[in-house]
């Protein structure tokens, strides 16, 4: 069967199991059985399908076609320009947070600095500003050891040397440390979410998305303990729901920093709150 007639077929068997995104998924899933990028894909389409290989992409397609995420079947995602590896244990990193990215590249004005990334996962959002800000040095945080080891697997795999890894229950270990930024993609969906039984994230830890009092228990910790850890005029970044941002101003301000605003994604949400310590 040619790669072509193979995609098609499989992008249709994708599209009748609910995927939004099926063709993407089927071009995505058969590259990376064939070890190619969609660019080579459309060039060769006309070339017959190995058989192991058709073998092999219609087993992913059959685990995708239950909803298992595509960054799970492949072991990858890209991420602000950046291909990081990505395990079960960790969350996808995803365009929204990019705006997360661009708001702390903003504020990095000086040369040299410290930013801590809280909750780092795949190290996504650490090693994108690190890769921008080859003077500042990165630390990124998370509670779960195998997320510390890929972030810094990906760190080696794309030779960032400004970033490290540590483990730490938000800033338990950090006692007497403090940063220019501090930047975090902390948990902050509410257990009754309905989007919970939907999509990807029916695969991703629960505990990286899930937080208590709907979702802001762990965006309201950050805000009260981050002001211990900031340099003065330091900046704290936060991403959140996209009906959250009036709650987490508001507790920037009673925590009492200043310039406290909310930013925009890509669909013009509020997705990033951030404020200044005093």
């Amino acid at each position: 069967m040619r790669l072509d007639v193979l995609v098609a077929r499989g992008a249709a068997r994708l599209a009748r199991a609910g995927s939004p995104s099926a063709r993407l998924d089927a071009e995505v899933l058969l590259c990376h059985v064939l070890g190619v990028d969609r660019t080579w894909l459309y060039t060769w389409g006309d070339r017959e399908a190995p058989r192991l290989e058709r073998a092999r992409f219609e087993a992913l397609l059959a685990a995708r076609a239950i909803g298992r995420p595509v960054a799970y079947l492949t072991g990858e995602r890209e991420f602000w320009g950046l291909r990081l590896a990505t395990a079960p244990s960790t969350l996808i990193p995803r365009p929204d947070t990019e705006a997360l990215v661009e708001a702390a590249l903003a504020r990095a004005v000086a040369p040299q600095g410290r930013l801590l990334d809280l909750g780092t996962g795949t190290g996504a959002i650490a090693l994108a500003f690190a890769s921008e800000r080859p003077g500042w040095r990165v630390l990124g945080v998370d509670l779960r050891p195998e997320a510390v080891a890929l972030a810094r697997c990906n760190a080696e795999r794309l030779g960032i040397a400004n970033a490290e890894f540590r483990q730490s229950d938000w800033f338990v270990a950090l006692t007497g440390e403090a940063f220019e930024l501090i930047v975090a993609n902390p948990p902050y969906v509410a257990e009754d979410d309905p989007h919970l039984s939907i999509g990807d994230v029916r695969f991703e830890p629960h505990g990286a998305l899930v937080a208590e009092a709907q979702g802001l228990a762990d965006l309201l910790h950050l805000v009260r303990e981050a002001c211990n850890h900031l340099e003065p005029g330091g900046w704290l970044l936060l991403e959140h729901g996209f009906d959250q941002a009036a709650a987490v101003r508001r507790a920037l301000v009673a925590a009492g920093y200043g310039e406290v605003a909310s930013l925009h994604d890509l669909a013009g949400h509020e997705r990033v709150s951030l404020g200044r310590q005093r």
